[in-house]
């Protein structure tokens, strides 16, 4: 049986999965980068992540393939605000007038005034590439927005969908577990696992460290909560669906492991001999990613992947300099020597 099954049924632009649970190709940058999932019960319908202001269109297109119109739309929830979950909350709530937007209490005030959020960004990609990737990210009034703390839990009909709070990625993390289908919604908390690197049915997952707020210690126990619930399936928003979720835990958190060995390495190395200035900070961000890109493309071979240096790299590189970025960060903030 696949282990990551991205297409148990095609219709049209959407993925079929039981217990009417579906995913869809949000269009980011690439094919099978980023999922939308919605959950449809008794005809109402919850979207988990959005994708970008791009993605609407491919959202509407799902519910008329569903035969659903946007006044069905009763949730969006987001895992986290980082725009490629989030990017296209403004314009859906915009789209589906009966909608409430669900996010952790940490990241509502950043969807109603978006303008911090929005700068976050541009210091990352700076503000050409960002407005280029995700355009103008629309406010959302506040009497809309459901915060959602710790065992929260929003009924779909009569479906319950619980939300747990899992910082480590950030914190303002949620997980959404669906003891219907005893499927877990997990965002970017069970790292990511593309379809290009299963071999003979068995995904490789890596972990996502990207800025501004990891936190490894505060990750594997969100890890380990997530496993704690015995999910029978994991819906991941890189990409797909997750079947025994606890065999492969032990492997992300594994990659999570190396990856802070790395950061920790190189931060030593480069501030003994440079200092812990800005030219030491984009030293160190360089030279952790440079390490993570020699581990992990000597993981995935070990795995069993043929793709060559450069089909890897146009699959792996923005990940792999997103996560030093957020490694590099952690390491000034964290480590003994950081205020050298």
């Amino acid at each position: 049986m696949s282990v990551l099954i991205i297409s148990a049924l095609m219709k049209n632009n959407l993925i079929e999965y039981s217990h009417d649970i579906y995913a869809l190709d949000s269009g980011y940058l690439r094919s099978q980068l980023v999922a939308v999932h919605l959950i449809v019960h008794q005809g109402r319908v919850a979207l988990i992540d959005t994708g970008t202001f791009e993605t609407l269109p491919y959202v509407l297109k799902a519910l008329k393939n569903l035969s659903l119109n946007p006044n069905a739309v009763d949730y969006i929830i987001l895992t986290h605000i980082h725009l490629d979950h989030a990017g296209g909350a403004g314009v859906m709530m915009e789209a589906f007038p009966q909608a409430r937007l669900v996010v952790h209490p940490r990241g509502a005030r950043h969807m109603a005034a978006p303008a911090q959020l929005m700068a976050g960004v541009e210091a990352v990609y700076g503000k050409a590439r960002t407005r280029e990737l995700y355009g103008n990210i629309l406010p959302i009034p506040a009497a809309r927005i459901i915060e959602a703390p710790e065992n929260t839990i929003i009924h779909l009909a009569e479906r319950p969908l619980l939300c747990l709070d899992t910082p480590g990625h950030a914190r303002h993390h949620i997980v959404i577990y669906d003891a219907y289908s005893k499927g877990i919604f997990t965002g970017d908390m069970l790292g990511i696992s593309y379809p290009e690197l299963m071999v003979n049915g068995k995904p490789f997952l890596f972990p996502t460290t990207t800025p501004s707020q990891f936190d490894p210690m505060a990750m594997r126990q969100s890890v380990e909560r997530i496993l704690a619930l015995q999910p029978e399936t994991a819906y991941l928003t890189h990409f797909g669906r997750l079947a025994n979720p606890q065999q492969y835990a032990p492997e992300l958190l594994h990659h999570m492991d190396e990856f802070v060995n790395i950061a920790q390495a190189a931060f030593n190395k480069e501030t003994q001999k440079v200092g812990a200035d800005n030219t030491a900070q984009q030293t160190v961000a360089s030279s952790i990613s440079h390490a993570l890109r020699h581990y992990l493309f000597t993981q995935v071979r070990l795995h069993g992947v043929a793709l060559n240096d450069a089909a890897l790299d146009a699959l792996l590189g923005l990940d792999i300099d997103l996560n030093a970025q957020g490694l590099e960060l952690w390491a000034r903030l964290a480590l003994p020597n950081a205020a050298a």
